[in-house]
This record gives C-alpha cells, sequence and structure tokens, in this order.
C-alpha cells in the first residue's frame, strides 16, 4: 500500500538573521506524521513566496528545487528498496543520519525499525518480535566476545558457526530457534551484499541445524468439554474461551479468526451453514461445514454486517495471554496455547474417523503430508494408551488376566 505523502516549505518569519534572511524549512507528511528538517537555504522573508513554497530569487529557488527532488527521489528509492517508509525515516535518510551501516547490529537496528514500521501497516507483530530476539541474541554473543559490534568485512565462517555453539551451549536452544537467529544473521549479510558492503556471504557455509520432527501440542476431549463447561465472569476472558471451542471445532488459526467476515459463511443446497475462506498463511482455500457448537457460538456475533469482522477479538499478544490465564485458573498443567484449537481440531477430527484428505480440505493444508502429522499424534496417542494399559495389567497381575479370560470364554 502506498503512503500518502506530502512536502510543505515554508520560512518562520519571527526568526531572521542579523543578515535579514531566515531559514526556509522543509515539513515531511506520511500518513499523518510530520518530520521537519532544514534544507540549508536562506532567504530574505520578502523574498519568499508563501503561497506558492518558492523563492523569488532564480539562483536560491533552484537550490530549493534541487532539494524538492532529493527529498521525492530519497522516497521513492526507501519506498522500492523496503515497502515502508516514515517521516522520521525520510528525514534521517535525507539529512544522512541513516547513512549506510557497515557493522552488523547497526545495520539490525535499521533493519528492526523498518519492520517495526511495517508490522504497524500490515497489524502483525510476529516478524518484529522475533528479529528483535535474534538481534539480542547476536547482541549478547558480540559482547561475550568483548565486541560491542563486528563490521561485515570482518564476519568469517567460524562467526557463524560460534554464534551456533553459543545459542546452544550457553542458552541450550533448540534447533528451531538458532535456525531463526542464523537467519536473522544471513538477512543482515545479504542487505549488505544489496548495499555494496559486501561482495558475498561469508556464512554460505554455515549450515542450518537439523530440526526435530513438528509436534503437534492438542488438548483431550475432557479438557476441552471442560472449557466448554466452564464460563468466565470476565467478557473478554469469555470471548477468548468461546473463540478457542470454535476453532476446536472449525480449526480456523487466530490469523483466520481475525479476518473471518459475514461472507465467508455460507449455506450448502441442503441448508448446512459452512466456512469457506482463503487461510491467511497458505492463502489455500479452506471449506468447514459447521459443527452444532461451531453454529451455536457463531449465533452470537456478527453474521450480517460484512464492513466487520464476525468476532471482535483482541491483538495476538493479548488473546495469548488471556488463554493462558484461562488454562491456568482451570489448573491446566501444561500452558494453554491458543493455537492447541487448531490441533485439537485435526487430532480429534482423525480420531473421529475422518479422512485425511477431508481434513486437510477443512484446515486449508498446502500439503496432504502436513496433515498426515496428526495422523502419527493419534498412532502415537493409542500406542501410549496400549503402554499404559499393559502396565495397568501387570500391577493387577495374573489373576486379573485369568479371571477376564475366563469372562470371556463364558
Amino acid at each position: 500500500m502506498r503512503s500518502t505523502f506530502k512536502l510543505l516549505f515554508y520560512i518562520n518569519r519571527n526568526k531572521v538573521k542579523s543578515d535579514g534572511t531566515t531559514a526556509v524549512m522543509c515539513r515531511i507528511s506520511i500518513d499523518g506524521k510530520i518530520s521537519v528538517l532544514t534544507t540549508g537555504i536562506y532567504s530574505p522573508p520578502e523574498e519568499w513566496n508563501a503561497k506558492k513554497g518558492v523563492i523569488k530569487t532564480v539562483r536560491d529557488n533552484n537550490r530549493l528545487t534541487e532539494f524538492r527532488n532529493r527529498v521525492v527521489n530519497t522516497y521513492e528509492h526507501i519506498l522500492k528498496q523496503q515497502g515502508v517508509v516514515s517521516s522520521e525515516l525520510l528525514k534521517n535518510t535525507v539529512t544522512g543520519v541513516n547513512s549506510i551501516p557497515t557493522c552488523l547490529l547497526k545495520a539490525g537496528e535499521v533493519e528492526i525499525e523498518r519492520l517495526r514500521i511495517r508490522s504497524i501497516e500490515i497489524n502483525s507483530t510476529s516478524a518484529y518480535r522475533q528479529s528483535r530476539l535474534s538481534q539480542l541474541n547476536l547482541q549478547e554473543f558480540l559482547l561475550s566476545r568483548g565486541m560491542e559490534d563486528i563490521a561485515f568485512t570482518d564476519i568469517t565462517g567460524e562467526f557463524g558457526e560460534s554464534f551456533k555453539t553459543f545459542m546452544k551451549i550457553t542458552h541450550n536452544r533448540r534447533a528451531g530457534y538458532i535456525n531463526k537467529c542464523i537467519t536473522w544473521l544471513n538477512r543482515l549479510v545479504y542487505i549488505a551484499i544489496d548495499q555494496e558492503v559486501l561482495r558475498s556471504n561469508p556464512l554460505e557455509d554455515v549450515r542450518y541445524e537439523k530440526k526435530e520432527p513438528a509436534k503437534h501440542r492438542y488438548i483431550s476431549r475432557q479438557d476441552l468439554k471442560r472449557i466448554m463447561e466452564t464460563p468466565m465472569s470476565d467478557l473478554r476472558l469469555e470471548l477468548v474461551r468461546r473463540a478457542f471451542i470454535f476453532s476446536s471445532f472449525t480449526g480456523l488459526a487466530y490469523a483466520d479468526m481475525y479476518r473471518l467476515y459475514p461472507r465467508h459463511i455460507g449455506k450448502t443446497a441442503e441448508g448446512r451453514p459452512y466456512i469457506r475462506k482463503q487461510r491467511v498463511k497458505t492463502n489455500v482455500e479452506a471449506f468447514i461445514p459447521l459443527h452444532p457448537v461451531a453454529r451455536q457460538i457463531l449465533s452470537l456475533y456478527n453474521t450480517t454486517d460484512d464492513s466487520k469482522p464476525v468476532f471482535p477479538l483482541p491483538a495476538r499478544d493479548m488473546i495469548w495471554w488471556d488463554i493462558n490465564q484461562i488454562g491456568v485458573s482451570m489448573g491446566f498443567k501444561e500452558n494453554l496455547s491458543y493455537h492447541q484449537s487448531r490441533h485439537s481440531f485435526g487430532t480429534l477430527a482423525l480420531s473421529a474417523g475422518l479422512s485425511i484428505e477431508s481434513i486437510a480440505k477443512m484446515m486449508g493444508h498446502a500439503n496432504i503430508s502436513t496433515t498426515q502429522g496428526y495422523a502419527q499424534v493419534t498412532e502415537q496417542k493409542i500406542s501410549e494408551d496400549m503402554d499404559r494399559l499393559m502396565i495397568r495389567r501387570k500391577k493387577d497381575g495374573p489373576a486379573t488376566d485369568k479371571a477376564s479370560m475366563t469372562h470371556d470364554s463364558r
């Protein structure tokens, strides 16, 4: 989305220098946010045309035109390179504050600021939050080496490997976490290459860690029933509880719930309501016939006004905190997370006998191998249940088995 970008040149007639001139100022306005900088050009107040924003003296006005073109060209360049631009970023770039960083952490700060602006525009802070974590890990690693920063030209493959070792040994981080930090490091290096600070990536031989198979954390049917039978007195917690239950019966992730509108709800020829929408993460269409429980929850919220979402959900960070609080209040042993509702839907649907193909369509999976992960979960659960049965049999002893066999023979 292109920003609303405006420039306004003006002078302050109350601040005239001893030589009879006053500074020409430039006000940058982008999406309603304003930054002011001086152009370095001075003009006698009587030579300033406030209506047109120009200087009557040709020579000085040509300098002002050059300055205006420089600001506009810088704006276009930042927008093309980074996708987003703020008035403060543009001001700093024009005045030379944002000269191209030649050191790692400094480049990270610039990129984090770009991601912060971007997070506001797209209403998602996940990339911004992860980049800050990775930046802090890099900073801590450098401090462990007695360094405040490192020049891009001093980065070697040994630096990347040592950073991985630092994450493993010092913080006992898992492969997925380490890989995100290495991804951030590579990102900054490739930005330096793009800005011609480096000619090639010195980390190209640094390999990512082999990740463990993904574990789908879900809640049991009994725990889901407990949540369904335990309304919250707090209105926001009650909304979050209902949203969790709705996701458990539809498989919708938070991002899809947040962007669920009445237009996504329809009815089959038989009159059965369903949800049909593109998943935010995969852009794959999900088709979900609605369970009676989901239909009951849906009836409590907006299903007519397409200018508003169905559920007035709080921000992602807030809902994660709220659902954790619900789990604590109900005495769950493990932390309850919102995404467990989606995993619970996949696991329970497979346990109920639905085909993997149908579940993949309902969950909007781009690849059916993702859905097959839920089959592994149910197989593991069956094995665990059988192990518990065998342990119980051993505790009860041979007499129980004999009695059971006698009963079976009747």
